[in-house]
């Protein structure tokens, strides 16, 4: 623990988050280090930060690195606080490499973006129907995963099994082959290798079959949470519960805290980056960042209507004319999608 004499007035609040221990630094009006101090990550600990960072004087801003994860709890009790919570993100490397890796820096670092303008994200609200479509979303990520880990360990121990249980499942299809397998009936000597494939691939026909059903109770749950969270998002074309999840979820509880269309399609990684230089000028490149499973989400959308929507089918044939890639033309497709489904989140009169 550091610490300055203690002033008043404004000041501003950086917090480094982590598993058991949450460090929080205080910076004055013109940036000078007020204070820095760790905290336990339990209730009570959250509390005595609070109280502690009140006692140097107004706060006009707390940033918080980790306000997904580690810092969740703490961003929750400082909104209820009546504190104005702005996301951090973590410290510039080659700033990181120039002072040194320490709890205390990387808290005081977090006020300084703040202060200076560098942070300014709303962290997502995580306090309503938004939070438990995620929370869900997890889980039926997870099983989806499972499934497809399953059945490629499947296909994998198929290839390499005796003869005769590889041609007794020979040119069966996947779903075949999962019914198949989850009926086999392996002899009492595990010993024997014959055996000891069957009874693997079995249990593994079986997982299979059991992620299954907890996938459909999932998507059963889901449905109705997504509908009624955003029924004008639904109700667009090709856009079914899952990357309407997904989109919910990317704009999270809070959608007040994208003040643009512009600044949703930076959130998905839709917004093309600028990347002229010298005499090269009016040139993008692709932008890799934002929310992956949000982009997902919207170029799964745009490959159905390329498919099914008279719309988008014109739309292709016209910039394929024009000189435009199929990459290229389904860039820009998510662009306008992103600009439609922004639209549909954030315009009561959709």
């Amino acid at each position: 623990m550091t610490t300055i004499a203690v002033r008043t007035g404004a000041v501003t609040v950086g917090v480094d988050t982590h598993k058991d221990i949450h460090v929080a630094a205080v910076l004055d009006e013109v940036g000078r280090l007020l204070g820095s101090c760790g905290f336990p990550t339990d209730p009570a600990g959250n509390a005595a930060l609070i109280g502690w960072v009140e006692q140097h004087g107004s706060i006009t801003r707390v940033g918080v690195e980790g306000t997904g994860s580690y810092g969740a709890q703490l961003t929750r009790d400082l909104q209820r606080a009546g504190h104005h919570v702005i996301e951090v993100d973590r410290p510039d490397r080659k700033a990181r490499r120039l002072r040194g890796k320490d709890d205390h820096l990387d808290a005081e670092a977090a006020a300084r973006a703040v202060l200076s303008g560098r942070a300014t994200t709303v962290p997502k609200a995580r306090d309503g129907q938004i939070e438990a479509i995620r929370a869900l979303r997890v889980a039926r990520r997870s099983c989806v995963t499972g499934r497809t880990v399953a059945m490629n360990q499947l296909k994998a121990l198929l290839v390499s099994a005796p003869r005769d249980l590889r041609e007794q499942l020979r040119g069966l299809s996947s779903t075949q082959l999962i019914k198949t397998a989850a009926r086999l009936r392996p002899g009492d000597d595990l010993a024997d290798p014959l055996n000891g494939t069957k009874y693997a691939m079995r249990e593994i026909g079986l997982r299979h079959q059991f992620l299954t059903e907890q996938l459909k109770r999932l998507d059963a749950t889901l449905r109705p949470l997504v509908a009624a969270a955003a029924p004008a998002l639904v109700a667009r074309f090709a856009v079914g519960t899952d990357t309407a999840g997904a989109l919910l979820v990317a704009l999270g509880d809070n959608p007040g805290r994208l003040t643009s269309e512009s600044s949703f399609a930076h959130l998905c990684g839709v917004a093309p980056l600028p990347a002229s230089s010298g005499k090269t000028s009016g040139r993008y490149r692709l932008n890799r960042g934002g929310d992956r499973r949000a982009n997902n989400a919207l170029w799964r959308i745009v490959l159905v209507r390329m498919g099914t929507d008279q719309r988008t089918k014109d739309y292709v044939a016209r910039r394929t004319t024009q000189g435009k890639s199929k990459p290229e033309i389904m860039r820009c497709l998510k662009r306008y999608v992103a600009r439609e489904i922004y639209a549909a989140l954030t315009d009561p009169r959709t």
